[in-house]
């Protein structure tokens, strides 16, 4: 495995966190910069995506490189029988650097065990999504000039959404209190839980979105709840429209709070927030070209000068 590879948020510490979030920053200023010349990455999409796998290959382009790889499994291979192993080793032969989303949770994990190609993590079924989590990082310090003892609220799927398990364990190092919001079937992992008691993480769990929950916090964080991974259809129809945030639920919100969601989003944030000063959902995605700049530079051992 190649010790650049970020399979998951766990991969990174504290100070290699805020390196990244400091060269995001740079990215930001200038997104330009031609440090991958001669350098090919390969986007391996075999689980739909449209915002993770257009900013990463965005920002292939901004910094001069060049991109090959599927958005489709089915016109791969793969769908011939070919196994991870054998695609991941074949591509290798072409590539510097590894950028997949798989519907199997560990497959990101496999396939950097299986090349000494750097390979970058961007979700592995209701596993980790590192990339989105210093995308969020860097929104939520944007945002409230810190990453220290903030208020957070996570909101819907707890249990598939693999954004909000990566956001988690990336913020046990600047001492969070989170809280769940989540019907029963769909609320935190265990594990997490346990990540949690075990890492000094302050969290409570509740069922009502109530006013006294989004007034006291810094950031909420919407999910959808991802029809994809229900195998029965009627329980997802039961709890698809649990949790919706409206315009009128902000009145009293904290001035700092601000309202994240990795996208795309169906019922859970109504059109009416768009606009309301506390969004910042389409500012995050935004983040994310320059947050993925950082990771692929990590990935290609490419240091960036001030």
């Amino acid at each position: 495995m190649n010790t650049k590879s970020l399979v998951s948020i766990s991969d990174i510490g504290r100070d290699e966190i805020l390196s990244l979030l400091d060269t995001a920053r740079h990215f930001e200023e200038n997104p330009n910069r031609r440090l991958l010349e001669g350098k090919v990455v390969a986007t391996l999409f075999f689980e739909p995506s449209t915002r993770t796998r257009l900013s990463f290959e965005t920002a292939v382009n901004r910094l001069g490189g060049r991109v090959i790889g599927f958005s489709d499994a089915n016109t791969t291979s793969s769908s011939k029988g070919e196994t991870l192993k054998d695609t991941i080793k074949m591509v290798s032969n072409y590539v510097d650097l590894i950028v997949m989303r798989h519907y199997l949770e560990g497959a990101a994990r496999y396939a950097s065990e299986v090349t000494d190609v750097p390979v970058i993590n961007a979700g592995d079924g209701a596993n980790q999504h590192p990339s989105q989590t210093m995308l969020d990082l860097y929104s939520i310090y944007k945002t409230q000039g810190t990453l220290e003892n903030l208020t957070i609220t996570l909101v819907g799927d707890l249990k598939y959404g693999r954004t909000v398990h990566s956001l988690l364990m990336a913020m046990r190092y600047f001492n969070p209190t989170f809280r769940f919001v989540a019907c029963q079937e769909l609320g935190m992992p265990m594990e997490y839980k346990i990540f949690c008691d075990e890492n000094g993480i302050r969290y409570t769990e509740h069922r009502d979105f109530s006013p006294e929950v989004i007034n006291s916090s810094d950031i909420i964080y919407m999910t959808r709840v991802q029809r994809e991974r229900f195998a029965d259809i009627m329980e997802y129809e039961r709890v698809k429209d649990l949790y919706n945030l409206n315009n009128s639920m902000l009145s009293g919100a904290r001035e700092n709070m601000r309202i994240l969601h990795p996208l795309p989003r169906v019922n859970e944030i109504a059109q009416d927030v768009d606009d309301n000063p506390h969004a910042y959902y389409f500012e995050q995605a935004r983040n994310g070209l320059y947050a993925r700049q950082a990771i692929i530079c990590r990935a290609l051992g490419i240091t960036i000068n001030s």
